[in-house]
């Protein structure tokens, strides 16, 4: 067996594996409301039921209040046209309609059934389909074949009230025309004077025209070919959705047609663009190559003929995919956020200008993070956004249900200000927490110095810092690693305009700096030349220095080398008699809500008097968030029953507390289990100092803290928030090697906060 042969071998095990383990298929249901006590089924069921029942049946739209309709989609085909697999049968066709189920889940939030139907008449189809209206909020016709899916369709839409959407059609025009839109930004073309050639006349192909002349093509620029040649007004066997394209011209092959065209659209099969074709096309021709898995055309044969040529494709392993789940989840997002009738020309339009408008704007980190080693910066080789661009839902979306609400067809407005940043929260879920703290940096002006300024995620944060609206930056970093990380990133930063740049190599402060050290730590050993070394090699040095001489408010550090010695070196430099590490306070977001866990590491084995300044601290934090400080206090003891020294310093703890009168609730020594369970809580130790879960879990050492969080992180799949170093006026910040770019972005945002915010 060749290397290749084995490899297709292993591939094709691998994607059986994964469709078979460790259970069948890709979906399954899950209750959204608690199902644990008797109340509980009679409510759900009988006879609570009832009360939902008789609500809608005085009035329909409330199914949406109280049912799942509003956010559920019908995924239905009948499997006569599967991409790739052709009239496969409705049941073979279930592994692709369960992937688009899940994709609509991944990507949006929408819940779906996949209905796979075993009716090829396409009327008794469309009947079917309009009778499941009162189950679903929108339907997504999908591989249904041409010409049928036209009649499909179009039945659906007469006489379904809620939007009917064949994505094979739809999907692949408002992709494909908006790498179309970027395409002639690049070129310096308009629409309206582009010549246009498309080969392949069935469904995709024709909605791909049918947008490209919504966008301004004019149709006497566009020549279609079928497998019979040019679609000519002679020709007596076209479609009715063929003649629509049909033209005078005394053209009758590709080859004829390709002469000085400016667009070629290939949505048809392997191999049928030649280079002798794509030679005849305008200069910087425009080749969109779509049919799947093997194009048209390779991209590499176009480059080799027109090296100036604009490539798209619909596979992955080249630029500019062409794919559908660019489009599909978002405009169904947004129309089932203004419960529209239909989904009609002006919302597709919206969602082409949102897509092409994403492409145009600076890659996200989280995108970075999924394609590294690409080059994404818009232009040739970057027409359309990536499919896990994080920003498609909060961008496309809002342009939808806009459009639907301009053109008349939704059924309820929508504050699009406070849409955006619902279905931001929705994708970071840290957005909701952290608005306040975003609010406060935009205001406060407040300068954060990054001591790994050379770091591509902080060249990231720096980036969305300067979106977000924040104070720029300063970076610590010598200009020529920083400039060829901002090029090879793709980002939009220059020195002097969106950051500061600290050259530690030769920036004229040197002697500004070391000299500043030096009288910080001659006490210390540190002598002249030893300063000078320090201010030389070490930029978290350099960044608390800038704080201390109050050229920066604050500092962040930690992305690269290890946590305690970054802590050693911000102790040394910014620690006074007021200002000192008292904890790391993480905020972990769970799907449960947020949680708060300390100290996490500054003090490995504190002594009482910490373990009381991190819960004081602690409770200052929590409250920036805009939440009430519950702090339980965990050990390995529980409410006295051990005699361990977790639980002695505990009880200490507690006594130093109560004698200070803290205004914040607090309650121990107990386990984590009690923390968070208020019902074993209340059966141990009745009355206790607060109702409910805890939010703050304080630990006695970093070992359990850090375990804590770690599995929250690993297990829980928990979001963290820092973690955020208590006690230093908001001057330091120190974050672990593993951090996001959003995380750094958060942490810059608690940074960039006033400090008078934290009473």
């Amino acid at each position: 067996m060749s290397r290749d042969e084995a490899k297709r071998t292993a591939d094709r095990q691998a994607a059986l594996d994964y469709h078979e383990r460790p259970r069948p298929g890709k979906l399954e249901i899950r209750p959204t409301k608690p199902m644990a006590t008797g109340r509980d089924l009679s409510l759900a069921y009988s006879p609570g039921v009832a009360e939902a029942c008789l609500e809608i049946e005085k009035n329909p739209a409330d199914a949406r209040r109280y049912t799942a309709k509003g956010n559920l989609v019908a995924v239905i085909s009948n499997g006569t046209a599967v991409l790739g697999l052709g009239n496969i049968g409705a049941e073979a066709s279930k592994p692709v309609m369960e992937g688009k189920a899940v994709l609509f889940k991944k990507f949006a939030g929408i819940d779906c059934f996949d209905i796979e139907v075993n009716e090829p008449d396409p009327e008794k189809l469309a009947d079917l389909v309009c009778r499941l209206e009162p189950t679903f909020g929108a339907v997504n016709l999908e591989d249904i074949k041409a010409p049928d899916c036209f009649l499909v369709e179009r039945l659906c839409r007469e006489r379904m009230k809620i939007p009917v959407f064949h994505d094979d059609q739809h999907g692949t025009a408002i992709v494909a025309a908006a790498a179309a839109t970027n395409a002639l930004h690049v070129v310096g073309k308009r629409f309206e004077e582009i010549r246009v050639v498309a080969l392949g006349a069935g469904a995709a192909g024709i909605a791909c025209l049918k947008m490209l002349l919504a966008m301004g093509v004019r149709p006497e620029n566009i020549t279609m070919l079928d497998s019979k040649g040019v679609v000519h007004d002679r020709r007596n066997d076209l479609t009715p959705e063929k003649r629509e394209f049909a033209i005078a011209t005394e053209k009758r092959t590709t080859l004829e047609a390709m002469e000085g065209a400016d667009l070629f659209l290939g949505v048809s099969g392997p191999g049928l663009l030649t280079p002798e074709m794509v030679a005849r096309m305008a200069p910087q021709p425009i080749v969109f190559a779509l049919a799947n898995p093997i194009p048209e055309i390779m991209p590499e044969v176009v480059k080799e003929i027109s090296p100036g040529a604009l490539v798209a494709t619909g596979r992955s392993d080249y630029p500019n995919q062409v794919n559908n789940v660019l489009c599909y989840p978002f405009i169904f997002r947004g129309a089932l956020d203004v419960g529209a009738t239909e989904i009609n020309e002006a919302m597709k339009i919206a969602c082409v200008e949102a897509l092409a408008a994403l492409a145009r704007a600076t890659i996200s980190a989280e995108v970075g993070a999924a394609y590294q080693g690409e080059r994404l910066a818009f232009g040739p080789d970057y027409l359309i956004p990536k499919p896990f661009d994080p920003r498609l839902l909060s961008t496309i979306a809002p342009a939808v249900a806009k459009a639907a609400m301009d053109s008349g067809v939704a059924t309820r407005d929508l504050d699009l200000d406070a849409y955006r940043e619902r279905l931001q929260g929705q994708v970071y879920r840290s957005a909701l927490i952290m608005r306040p703290a975003f609010e406060a940096a935009r205001r406060g002006n407040r300068r954060i110095v990054f001591a790994e300024g050379e770091e591509p995620r902080v060249l990231r944060a720096a980036q969305a810092m300067v979106e977000e609206g924040m104070t720029p930056p300063i970076l610590v970093g010598r200009p020529d690693v920083v400039e060829a990380r901002i090029e090879r990133e793709g980002l939009d930063l220059r020195p002097g305009r969106q950051f500061e740049l600290v050259n530690p190599e030769s920036d004229n402060r040197f002697r500004d700096y070391w000299t500043s050290y030096h009288r910080v730590m001659r006490r210390a050993g540190v002598t002249p030349e030893l300063a000078k070394t320090m201010l030389r090699t070490n930029n978290c040095v350099i960044a608390a220095v800038m704080v201390q001489r109050g050229e920066a408010d604050s500092m962040i550090c930690g992305t690269i080398g290890e946590y305690f010695s970054h802590l050693k070196d911000i102790r040394q430099v910014l620690s006074t008699d007021v200002q000192r590490p008292v904890g790391a306070l993480s905020l972990m977001l769970l799907d449960r809500g947020p949680l708060f866990i300390c100290d996490t590491h500054v003090h490995a084995e504190p002594d009482a008097e910490q373990i009381a300044e991190t819960m004081i601290a602690a409770a200052r934090h929590v409250r920036r968030f805009g939440l009430e400080p519950k702090i339980a206090l965990c050990s390995s003891s529980q409410f006295g029953n051990a005699d361990t020294r977790s639980g002695r310093l505990a009880r200490e703890a507690l006594a130093i507390l109560d004698a200070r009168a803290v205004g914040f609730a607090y309650e121990g020594e107990m386990h984590t289990d009690a923390a968070l369970d208020p019902v074993l809580r209340e059966r141990l130790f009745p009355d206790a100092r607060f109702d409910g879960p805890a939010n703050v879990l304080v630990y006695t050492n970093a070992d359990a803290a850090g375990a804590t969080r770690n599995i929250l992180r690993s297990v829980a799949e928990g979001l963290e928030v820092g973690p955020i170093l208590m006690g230093m006026g908001n001057r330091a910040h120190i974050v672990t090697a593993g951090v996001t770019v959003r995380g750094l972005l958060n942490i810059a945002a608690l940074a960039g906060t006033p400090v008078s915010s934290y009473s």
